[in-house]
């Protein structure tokens, strides 16, 4: 009677096994929204976490750690840009750039280079990159802190914080970027 037919926004009855169910359909904009949440939260926890041990560390001997002070922003700013351009460099896989065409043997005059068998679904980026390492870096920070590095009269400190942040971000962006091109051979 109403199989196929929308019951209500986003709901539809589907015949499984002799049996009516009810199937949500999800929207593209809810599952981007899923995914950009799900990798936030992890990437802002993990920044707290290094971010907690690393002051409990240096609290632990101040004496001796005190002039590493805020560099623990500087070392997950690399790492996540190392990170990010490694999801950069990882080849899609699924999505609507390679859509899912029938080929028959008539048609095929050989062989035809194809989607990337291995890589990271469009999804998978958002969640990696827009999410983990959005949340995961901080230029927020890395500006207070240059600030107030400047603050305490400790220019040279804060020129080279700007520089492992700006240029070793680059770096670490093109290094990991060309890792996983070269594992994944592309």
């Amino acid at each position: 009677p109403n199989i196929g037919r929308t019951t209500s926004p986003g709901r539809d009855l589907q015949p499984i096994g002799g049996t009516l169910a009810m199937t949500m359909a999800i929207s593209p904009l809810a599952s981007d929204a899923a995914a950009v949440g799900i990798g936030a939260v992890c990437g802002a926890l993990s920044r707290h976490h290094i971010g907690k041990a690393a002051t409990e560390r240096i609290a632990s001997d101040p004496a001796r750690l005190s002039h590493l002070t805020g560099w623990h922003t500087a070392g997950i700013n690399v790492l996540g840009s190392f990170v990010l351009g490694g999801v950069f460099g990882s080849p899609v896989i699924g999505g609507p750039d390679f859509p899912k065409v029938a080929t028959t043997a008539a048609a095929s005059s050989g062989p035809k280079p194809g989607p990337p068998s291995f890589g990271l679904t469009p999804r998978a980026k958002l969640m990696m990159g827009v999410g983990f390492c959005g949340s995961f870096t901080t230029f927020s920070t890395f500006s207070v802190d240059v600030v107030n590095m400047l603050a305490k009269g400790e220019a040279t400190k804060a020129v080279g914080y700007v520089l492992t942040n700006n240029v070793g971000g680059v770096i670490a962006a093109a290094a990991g970027m060309a890792l996983v091109r070269k594992i994944m051979g592309c």
